[in-house]
């Protein structure tokens, strides 16, 4: 079985049956994961912040920093290999309070209300979360079975 890595502000895409699409160290960013409903086809977005408004010239170098540009991005990208626009399952985990005790920033809330706004703008919502609190979460997706991972030290795996 072969490995995906997904860093800060990227994305994979993958319709190999039992590859695995990994991301880690899910602070206040937030995956973001979409699969077809036969998990035949999956993507997975690393969204460090909400808006490229706040830079315009990284938006372009690398889209999937932000969710306005990261979204859609990996949706275009996922049509190119194959989805026909059909329903798509979409999974977010991440999006915690770490680094930020009084809550100056709350780019963790930030981004998955960003995230929530795109998804909306395409007709499409999240089927299962698990997001904020103040853990680190790494997150993997298996492709074909569908089953996406959740795990957290000192907290161990779960199902998402």
């Amino acid at each position: 079985m072969s490995v995906i890595y997904v860093g800060v502000g990227e994305f994979a895409i993958s319709n190999r049956p039992g590859e695995v699409v990994k991301t880690l160290g899910l602070g206040s960013c937030v995956a973001v994961i979409a699969q077809t409903p036969d998990a035949r086809l999956v993507g997975l977005l690393h969204v460090a912040l909400p808006e490229s408004g706040i830079n315009r010239r990284l938006a372009e170098e690398r889209p999937g920093m932000f969710a306005d540009t990261g979204i859609p991005q990996l949706l275009q990208e996922m049509r190119k290999r194959g989805w026909n626009s059909g329903p798509l399952q979409i999974k977010l985990a991440g999006g915690a309070t770490i680094m930020d005790p009084n809550n100056t920033f709350n780019i963790g809330k930030r981004n998955l209300l960003a995230i929530r706004k795109v998804l909306w703008a395409f007709r499409l919502g999240a089927i299962a979360e698990d997001v904020g609190e103040s853990i680190s979460r790494t997150v993997w997706v298996n492709v074909g079975s569908g089953q996406v991972i959740v795990s957290s030290p000192g907290r161990g795996e779960w199902e998402l």
